[in-house]
């Protein structure tokens, strides 16, 4: 057993997309599915450790201290991102995006207690194996996104893959007037995304064992929509949507790194196999629901 401190583990994450970046460079395969670079890497170093374990039993123990901390990190920019305004222009489209959402929540929750109940497992671990697990759809989502993106493309009015508006992004995805990322947007940033992990988990420990209660994640989520939506309505500050975004996107790769390569698949094989089945009959039908709805 070789242990790897926290720095090391972070070393380690780095690399880990580094190889992820090479391996989709140069493999045709998921060059053209667009499968993520700490997907691809993880899954490879995932493997790689298989192998290591069952032909010379060493195992690697990654300190894994920073994986929640980098979850957190990129629903809070989410949240910070979220303008209510430009959500409320949506409209009829955004009620109807919203209603499709629900129904895939829906769906993945009866298909997970209905496997459940096939394979004789308790209707909780279907449950588990649902939305409260595949809401985020992380680890998934990144496997299957880009072959689903991808045939949505080639099935769509514009077969190229162009989008229809040319002009430049939207006052959504940019601020009305150009700013740079500086080293004082960034730690502005980072001070917003801090004051979401630490509200929020103060607010999910104060509703855990109520009626409320609510992961965590999804309070640190709902923080920054609070903070970033006061501090533009009271005319304070206004959230750099770029520079959150970079800083989510970072968090995101380490964590799909730090998620993906730590994973021990002989205990997953030994011990799960049930919930794989689960997991993978709902990776189905999400692609399926993704496609046709």
């Amino acid at each position: 057993m070789f242990h790897l401190d926290t720095l090391s583990t972070l070393v380690a994450a780095t690399l880990v997309l580094l190889l992820g970046r090479k391996l989709v460079q140069t493999v045709p395969f998921l060059k053209k599915y667009t499968i993520p670079e700490p997907v691809a890497g993880g899954l490879l170093v995932a493997l790689a450790l298989l192998v290591l374990k069952k032909s010379m039993d060493i195992e690697i123990d990654f300190d894994m201290s920073l994986k929640d901390p980098l979850m957190l990190a990129f629903f809070a920019t989410i949240g910070l991102n979220a303008n209510l305004a430009s959500l409320r222009s949506g409209g009829k489209v955004l009620g109807t995006f919203l209603i499709v959402v629900v129904g895939l929540l829906l769906l993945q929750n009866a298909l997970g207690i209905g496997m459940a109940k096939l394979l004789g497992l308790d209707p909780l671990m279907g449950l588990l194996a649902g939305s409260i697990t595949l809401s985020g759809g992380l680890v998934l989502g990144g496997l299957i996104g880009g072959p689903v993106a991808r045939y949505l493309v080639k099935h769509s009015s514009s077969p190229d893959g162009t989008p229809d508006d040319q002009l430049a992004p939207t006052a959504f995805e940019k601020p009305d007037m150009g700013r740079m990322i500086t080293s004082l947007v960034l730690i502005e940033s980072i001070a917003l995304i801090a004051i979401c992990l630490t509200v929020g988990k103060i607010v999910a420990q104060l509703l855990a064992g109520t009626v409320f209660e609510l992961p965590t994640f999804v309070c640190v989520l709902f923080i920054g929509v609070i903070l970033s939506n006061s501090l533009s309505a009271l005319g304070l500050y206004r959230v750099f949507d770029r520079a959150v975004s970079v800083l989510g996107n970072v968090s995101l790769s380490l964590f799909l790194a730090m998620a993906l390569m730590s994973l021990k698949l002989w205990e997953l094989a030994s011990l799960a196999l049930p919930m794989i089945i689960i997991l993978a009959v709902q990776a189905v039908a999400m692609a399926l629901y993704a496609v046709f709805v």
